[in-house]
């Protein structure tokens, strides 16, 4: 045999999609209510608002973070928003959570606002694995992105990819 070897996954007209591409590429920060609480448990309102004009938020500035409370403790909505106002003030990107909590919210939110029509009437493989773990939240998300402007998504690898939906 002495032919060519032709890739033909390379030639065909097979999109392959790679979730990680939209994963977060901003660090994120952690900023725990806990630590403006009075002895880590309680929210005593007066210490609570002194200890946040006291506190430098300049460092979170341009930043995404993770707002969130670690201990096991009543905080009233009023005491997040007032968090956020400061954390507003300058221009960090704020969500409630953990931070891998956010990681993923950021992640879906990055993947529901691929512009779909980009892959209108294409055959569609997403890659099962990659670099950073992926939940089956993102897989959700993608495929109701994708649903009803492919022709065919798969997942895998071209090799051995597994059809999810063909449209006609």
């Amino acid at each position: 045999m002495t032919g060519e070897i032709v890739n033909r996954v390379a030639n065909s007209p097979l999109i392959s999609m790679d979730l990680t591409d939209y994963a977060p590429t901003k660090p994120i920060a952690v900023l725990d209510v806990k630590d403006f609480l009075f002895q880590g448990i309680v929210l005593k309102e007066k210490e609570f608002r002194v200890s946040l004009k006291a506190f430098d938020f300049s460092i979170y500035t341009n930043t995404t973070v993770a707002l969130n409370c670690s201990a096991d403790a009543i905080v009233p909505m009023w005491a997040f928003m007032l968090v956020t106002s400061y954390l507003n003030s300058v221009n960090a990107d704020i969500h409630f959570g953990i931070k891998e909590d956010v990681f993923q919210q950021i992640f879906t939110n990055n993947i529901n606002a691929i512009d779909a029509s980009e892959f209108e009437n294409k055959k569609v493989i997403v890659k099962g694995c990659g670099q950073i773990p992926l939940t089956e939240s993102l897989y959700i998300a993608i495929t109701k992105k994708l649903q009803n402007t492919v022709s065919s998504l798969m997942f895998g690898e071209a090799c051995s990819a597994v059809p999810v939906l063909k449209n006609k």
